[in-house]
């Protein structure tokens, strides 16, 4: 079997031939380290969920750009069944965050909640989701460590004393951290459920914060609500506006694309379009109910969502926003093999894979990739 190196791991440049040839000698399995070999085109190979640090090969190879480690009580799986379950994906790199708000078991309830709509009982906010996986993520091999990329989210975003959590978790972590977020700001019935003021996307609090991003060099990734369930108007895009035009120096993953369950907004195709047109600091998240109920609803992918991605081809992601709990995981990363087939194969490589490696910070991407970058040249980096 032909050995790939690093550099091969990190810049798809295997032809759809050469891979098959290559998996055919492997014997339907290809087994590296922490990588997979090769470009990721060809078939589901052999049938089996292969151990820690051996990766199977599916058609494409995939980033998880948005991953929560723990639930809304802040139980989980457990790291060693995550990284079973992307190796079995063909997940080489994953997003992985903890749950900022957790979900309370009111007295009065004779059942426990797992999910925030489980009861009316109320959420709040909860910095030690951050330990929690700092300390999962410690545990593993150095190899496997580094196709985990751990986001700091514990921070209530009204409270202007937010960042001291986040500068702690530097502090104590140093090196560690490669993002902040998922940053709750509305978030349908969550918002009315979690204790305290409304958050926004604009809200002065987080000003420091997205400050703080930019000068460690780390994205930010943000659920803030495009609209609300009443109104099929954008009127809540304005605050993120705000955020990126003040912080232009800051990379913003927009979970979703602004959107949350339970409402529509007949312009957001044409909305994305022109946020990407005019903020280059501005990445979107296919995730969750976007992908399931705009992009490919019904399983049927949407023309003219095909044709925004391809307009900015560098400029979206997928992610499987599992939450703590693990076993649906491969499908809810393999369901955007439907918009991937439609991509020309270079941009289904950016959109799968390489459009998240490109928003880490760059001692990471050096680390992983010497330095490579995965733009096309057509929306740089800001």
């Amino acid at each position: 079997m032909k050995k790939i190196n690093r550099k091969d791991a990190c810049e798809p440049s295997v032809s759809r031939r050469e891979f098959l040839k290559t998996a055919a000698l492997a014997g339907g399995m290809v087994v590296m380290g922490p990588f997979v070999s090769g470009d990721g085109y060809g078939k589901m190979m052999k049938a089996g969920v292969p151990s820690a640090g051996h990766v199977r090969q599916t058609a494409f190879r995939y980033s998880d750009a948005h991953c929560h480690f723990v639930d809304f009580v802040q139980r989980t799986d457990g790291i060693t069944a995550l990284l079973e379950n992307m190796n079995a994906a063909s997940v080489e790199h994953i997003q992985i965050m903890g749950m900022p708000v957790v979900k309370k078991w009111q007295s009065d309830e004779p059942r426990e909640p797992h999910y925030y709509l489980d009861d009316d009982s109320r959420t709040y906010w909860y910095s030690a989701t951050d330990e929690i996986v700092a300390r999962a993520v410690i545990s593993l091999p150095e190899q496997d460590r580094q196709r985990f990329h751990p986001f700091i989210c514990g921070f209530n975003g009204t409270n202007r004393n937010a960042v001291d959590h986040v500068q702690r978790m530097i502090a104590w972590y140093p090196d560690f951290w490669e993002g902040i977020g998922e940053i709750f700001t509305r978030h349908d019935d969550l918002t009315a459920l979690t204790y305290g003021e409304t958050p926004r996307a604009d809200n002065r609090a987080l000003d420091p914060i997205y400050a703080l991003a930019a000068q460690h060099d780390l994205p930010v990734q943000m659920h803030s609500n495009i609209g609300n369930k009443r109104l099929r108007e954008p009127v809540y895009m304005h605050e993120m506006e705000s955020a990126l035009r003040r912080h232009r120096s800051t990379r913003f993953i927009w979970a979703h694309v602004g959107i949350s369950r339970e409402f529509t907004i007949p312009s957001i195709i044409e909305d994305a379009r022109r946020l990407l047109a005019v903020h280059r600091n501005l990445w979107f998240d296919l995730s969750w109910v976007v992908y399931d109920e705009h992009v490919a609803p019904g399983g049927k992918l949407d023309s003219r969502w095909l044709g925004l991605v391809k307009e900015f081809p560098d400029r979206f992601m997928i992610g499987t926003d599992n939450i703590g709990h693990f076993e649906t995981y491969a499908k809810d990363i393999r369901k955007y093999d439907l918009l991937l087939d439609a991509l020309a194969p270079q941009t289904a490589r950016l959109v799968a894979y390489g459009n998240f490696i490109t928003v880490l910070p760059k001692r990471v991407r050096k680390r992983q990739c010497g330095a490579l970058t995965y733009g096309m040249g057509k929306t740089a980096r800001a």
